[in-house]
């Protein structure tokens, strides 16, 4: 077997191609490599325009040419692309060289630098927008980013520098793939289809998986999962067709254990040396079901796919059997963002009862987390909550991005214990539309979902959450008399069309976000066979949190920088190649 397998988000990330991308602002752009100079910028979504780190390299073969001095420059763009010199300069040029595989520019700057044109570098994702020339400039006068080709690249600046593991020798390979399926030709499409083990497998452990993605469907595989069937159903029946086909066997509701999870923008994950997800062996199922989310929103016709999720496993086990745990919201419509909402919060609570009921006494240990949102999520955040106050971050991307969900290593290990709560908040954009948007599994319905990867492994399958379908159905009923409208409000009307139905203006999105924020939920506290723990959920309080733990200052603020990160100014190394 081989002992290295490349990513093949990676592959992708390199071929020369042309695609569009949907940035987190909804800017449309083109992606591609034309033999012409680089312009380098960095995108601020909550000021006037970019910050721009200026980096001309003209057809006349200079390392790095300023536009108005000797080295790049600080400046700063307006929403109408007109570029202007920042008044206070803060980047610091170490290095600028042209080599054979293209050109390459070092530089360092403080993380902040307390100047509002500037971008604060932090924990999440980074939108790197490129743009390329058609001839060189001699003055920022002369850039008008309006009329210039751009194209994006997505970072985590300040993720863990720590190598990957090694894998074992004695390593193999499990494709679990779609069965060359036609892609209907719609917008949405959840695929299901039944992988079976070999009998009598022995336990084994997952150290590692990747994605497969078929190539030229890379911009229609949004995500995908693979799930272990319970081990208590004997006999699944082949199945290869929509997960949402009244007619599909309903033994496939009985295998919602997750294996892996991949979203567009994942790389390759790996397991830490000490801990390996189970595949096999006693107790187990002899049955996975992958399902993939196909996004085709110019529905094409007649696309072949046989995309899936290579699994990488060992019979050397571990010292821990790992684990894959759901946190956040319930994927159904009663949580709703209201349309031309600028910033809007939805929050998902794992509670200190579920976790009391289903933790074991020294509690888990998260490694790792995905979050997951749709088109018009801007930013995820889950905090571990204990005793009424919030301790610990386990995840948080402010600038999150559906097309860059990868799998990120958290710095230090989270331990939560038995009575602590998991809190996860997303915010939506919903500027550019004109009707509610609910939950649900549509490209444009949304989800609010942290998968994060643990040890030990436990029956916690899924700790989520809505609120109270009766206290929604009060609010429908208190808006629509408000606005004097005659709406039924009753079981026989759907809760979407109940939604889809109000006259939505500030005070009807107020009164919902209140709404969300102090009635009851209901809790699925579920156990990897889909079935809740032992014990009531429905009509619980939201968790108490009494205290809130407090962004940390900067240097340039009179704090100290934030604890894991390092004490230097970052580095940030661009590379720019000269064609494609």
């Amino acid at each position: 077997m081989r002992r290295e397998i490349k990513d093949s988000c990676y592959r992708r990330l390199t071929q020369k191609r042309r695609t569009k991308d949907n940035m987190a602002d909804g800017t449309k752009l083109h992606v591609l490599r034309p033999k012409q100079p680089p312009f380098m910028l960095h995108k601020i979504k909550d000021l006037n325009g970019p910050e721009v780190l200026d980096g001309v390299n003209n057809r006349h073969g200079d390392v790095c040419r300023r536009v108005l001095g000797a080295v790049p420059e600080d400046a700063w763009s307006d929403s109408e692309g007109r570029v202007s010199l920042d008044e206070k300069q803060h980047y610091q040029l170490i290095e600028a060289r042209r080599t054979p595989t293209g050109m390459y520019v070092l530089f360092k700057r403080p993380f902040s630098t307390c100047d509002p044109r500037d971008y604060v570098i932090e924990e999440g994702t980074v939108h790197v927008i490129y743009g390329f020339l058609d001839h060189s400039v001699s003055s920022l006068d002369q850039l008008d980013l309006s009329q210039i080709q751009t194209g994006v690249q997505r970072v985590l600046m300040l993720r863990p520098d720590t190598p990957s593991p090694s894998l074992p020798p004695d390593i193999e390979i499990l494709e679990v793939l779609a069965p060359n399926v036609i892609i209907p030709s719609q917008e949405t499409t959840y695929w299901c289809f039944i992988v079976e083990l070999p009998k009598n497998m022995p336990k084994n452990h997952i150290v590692m998986y990747e994605s497969a993605v078929t190539t030229g469907n890379e911009a229609i595989v949004h995500h995908m999962e693979v799930f272990e069937c319970s081990p208590e159903i004997q006999n699944v029946p082949q199945y290869s067709g929509s997960c949402d086909d009244k007619m599909k066997p309903g033994k496939l509701n009985h295998c919602r254990h997750v294996l892996a999870a991949w979203a567009m923008g994942a790389e390759a994950f790996y397991y830490p040396p000490d801990a390996g997800l189970p595949l096999g062996g006693p107790g187990s199922s002899r049955f996975l079901r992958l399902e993939v989310h196909y996004h085709n929103p110019l529905l094409l016709s007649g696309r072949q796919d046989s995309s899936g999720i290579r699994l990488l496993y060992t019979p050397s086990l571990r010292r821990y059997d790992a684990g894959i745990m759901e946190l956040g919201l319930v994927y159904t419509p009663v949580m709703a963002v209201p349309p031309k909402q600028h910033s809007f919060h939805l929050t998902g609570y794992c509670t200190s009862k579920c976790t009391h009921t289903a933790l074991p006494p020294g509690g888990i240990n998260i490694f790792a987390s995905q979050l997951h949102t749709h088109l018009a999520g801007r930013g995820v955040r889950t905090v571990l909550v204990r005793e009424g106050r919030e301790v610990e971050i386990v995840q948080e991307d402010q600038h999150f991005s559906t097309h860059y969900q990868t799998i990120r290593v958290l710095r230090k290990m989270v331990n939560v214990l038995p009575g602590d709560a998991l809190v996860t908040q997303c915010t939506y954009n919903t500027e550019d539309r004109n009707k509610p948007t609910v939950g649900g599994f549509g490209i444009m319905e949304e989800m609010c979902v942290n998968y994060i990867h643990y040890y030990p492994r436990t029956q916690l399958e899924l700790c989520k959450s809505h609120v109270d379908t009766s206290y929604l159905q009060k609010y429908f009923s208190f808006i629509n008399r408000f606005q004097g409208t005659d709406q039924c409000v009753c079981a026989e009307v759907s809760v979407t069309e109940q939604y889809s139905k109000l006259q939505w203006d500030s005070f009807s999105a107020e009164v919902l976000d209140s709404l969300y924020n102090t009635a009851p939920i209901s809790m699925h506290c579920n156990q990897s066979t889909a079935r809740l723990f032992p014990g009531v959920w429905d009509h619980q309080p939201l968790p108490a949190v009494t205290s809130v733990l407090q962004k940390p200052r900067y240097p340039c603020e009179g704090g100290q920088l934030p604890v894991g990160k390092p004490s230097q100014p970052t580095l940030s190394l661009v590379r720019a190649k000269p064609g494609a």
